[in-house]
């Protein structure tokens, strides 16, 4: 059982640990989708973006929860649709933590934004069912 009847055998490392080979088949006929439209995108889009730039910046939070909203709302995996619970209070008080963090560092921490913003996103999503 060396490298050869793994590359022989794709399914040998499941067989192995004990996952039988038709949990896989179970969710082949759900869809994954997105349903959004152009229209309601730009609409979207220019309401993020009149608000960043009427409020000079201060509100981009509440712009990008709006633009967040918008695109987990139209997200379909596997058949479930997903929402998304982040409101824009709680992105701004990580934002300014963030800025802060980037202004001590000098810029470094600007690498880590998306992907804490990224982790954000992701913890406030869900499936609906």
């Amino acid at each position: 059982r060396g490298w050869r009847t793994l590359c022989s055998n794709p399914d040998y490392f499941l067989e192995e640990i004990g996952v039988e080979k038709n949990i896989g088949k179970l969710n082949m006929y759900r869809e994954s989708y997105f349903d959004g439209g152009l229209f309601s995108y730009i609409g979207h889009v220019l309401l993020a973006t009149f608000i960043t730039v009427f409020t000079l910046g201060i509100c981009a939070p509440w712009g990008m929860c709006i633009l967040y909203n918008w695109k987990i709302k139209h997200t379909v995996i596997d058949g479930h649709r997903q929402y998304f619970d982040g409101t824009a209070m709680q992105l701004f008080g990580n934002w300014i933590k963030w800025w802060f963090f980037t202004i001590i560092t000098f810029g470094i921490y600007v690498f880590w934004l998306n992907i804490k913003v990224t982790q954000w996103i992701t913890k406030h999503t869900h499936f609906i069912d």
